[in-house]
């Protein structure tokens, strides 16, 4: 095994010898929209020089997330999979896709946001590809050192890769949105790959809508925990939030109480934030939750128990009944 392991790294260090950086972003997109993620990762990959490939796997001609691509800073080409069986980016015809793209071009990373997407395809790609892979990355030190957190956030570890390619997902919240300017990066299609047939079939999706801002991009983010009882009990979040132009979030054991649906969850299992300011409402603050808010610029806990962990991160805290606090700072505001 040892052996084994030497005879990898020898290899990995001989040909990257023999390339500069070069990275290749999977593009995560709605077919008319891209993903702020896809973004950060190229920011991400700015970091490491180098040319950077964005792929676009779409089950249309996704017009508008190519153009858009096209012009983000650092971008000097897209390549674009179409097909119907993109449909719903299924991770079995897309992870094809990724492969043979890497093969023709022989890039040192790639990358994608460490959302659904990226945490479904880039385990696959690195798989087939015979590497590791590095999740949740939140700083790059070099083209082969990267940094992300262990222990639901508790310690941060470095991590040194000797793998001829580097598959790594990014924490979005770490790296600032790439600009979309006057670049103008070339345009082509992306290598044939060999999908597999009947293994999954994309069914149809049901996607809430809330005038609201996005859980991961918004400045303001309200969370509320098991201390809000019941799903009735949010309103008075969602009154807070419509007031201060807020996105609403939720703890894990709010959600798994059913209180509100499992896409507002914020924590090591739900969505990583960091907002400007991040109003914690009936939360306790077990480890886990603050593995998904913790980077937050300003921390505002209102709960009850002044014993509550969440008051040790906090930088403003209340000692209160919520269903009293909440309404009165709503009708301040």
């Amino acid at each position: 095994m040892f052996a084994s392991s030497a005879s990898r790294c020898l290899r990995g260090f001989s040909k990257l010898a023999q390339r500069n950086a070069s990275t290749l972003i999977l593009a995560e997109h709605s077919n008319n929209t891209l993903n702020a993620a896809t973004l950060s990762a190229v920011t991400a990959a700015k970091t490491m020089g180098g040319d950077i490939t964005a792929l676009v796997a779409a089950s249309s001609p996704a017009d508008q997330v190519v153009s858009d691509l096209r012009k983000v800073d650092g971008v000097t080409r897209v390549l674009l999979a179409n097909g119907d069986a993109f449909e719903g980016a299924l991770p079995e015809t897309v992870t094809p896709v990724v492969v043979a793209a890497h093969k023709q071009f022989n890039f040192s990373h790639i990358a994608a946001g460490h959302t659904a997407m990226g945490k479904n395809i880039l385990p696959r790609v690195a798989a087939l590809l015979d590497v590791n892979q590095i999740s949740d990355v939140t700083g790059i030190e070099g083209e082969d050192t990267f940094v992300r957190t262990i222990y639901a956030g508790n310690a941060v570890a470095t991590v040194k890769s000797a793998d001829d390619v580097k598959v790594f997902t990014v924490r979005t919240t770490a790296f600032p949105a790439a600009e979309v300017a006057s670049n103008s990066a070339t345009e082509e299609t992306a290598p044939a790959a060999e999908t597999p047939e009947g293994l999954s079939k994309f069914v149809g999706q049901e996607l809430s809508k809330s005038d609201r801002p996005e859980l991961s991009s918004a400045k303001i983010v309200i969370s509320g925990g098991r201390g809000m009882k019941n799903g009735e009990n949010f309103e008075l979040l969602y009154k807070m939030a419509d007031k201060l132009g807020a996105a609403v979030g939720a703890s894990r054991a709010a959600v798994d109480a059913g209180m509100v649906p499992n896409d507002m969850q914020i924590g090591q299992t739900g969505k990583i934030v960091a907002p400007e300011l991040y109003i914690a409402v009936g939360i306790s603050g077990a480890i886990q939750h603050l593995a998904g808010m913790k980077d937050s610029k300003i921390i505002v806990a209102i709960n009850k128990d002044e014993e509550a962990p969440i008051f040790q991160v906090s930088d403003f805290g209340l000692v209160a009944d919520l269903f009293k606090a909440v309404p009165e700072m709503t009708d301040a505001l």
